[in-house]
């Protein structure tokens, strides 16, 4: 029985030395950003709740919870990707 031809080898080549990543940093502002976004949505409903659903914006109504949670959920959001 004839005997194949085996396939040439091809030479592995060591992958490139890699450095340690540059450690990526928020922009200055983005802090104060997500603080603040928790804090007006904590503050949103609370004013919501002690002003007996009169305030922050009346025409709303139970809207403004929806507001005030949303703008807490977009701070908490920013905490994801913050360096």
């Amino acid at each position: 029985m004839p005997k194949s031809r085996g396939r040439a080898k091809r030479t592995s080549t060591p992958p490139p030395e890699l450095g340690p990543k540059p450690v990526a940093v928020s922009p200055t502002w983005w802090a104060p950003v997500m603080v603040g976004l928790m804090l007006i949505g904590l503050l949103w409903v609370v004013i919501f709740y002690i002003t007996a659903e009169q305030y922050p914006i009346p025409a709303l109504g139970r809207w403004n919870l929806g507001i005030g949670f949303a703008l807490m959920l977009a701070g908490f959001g920013m905490t994801t990707r913050w360096r």
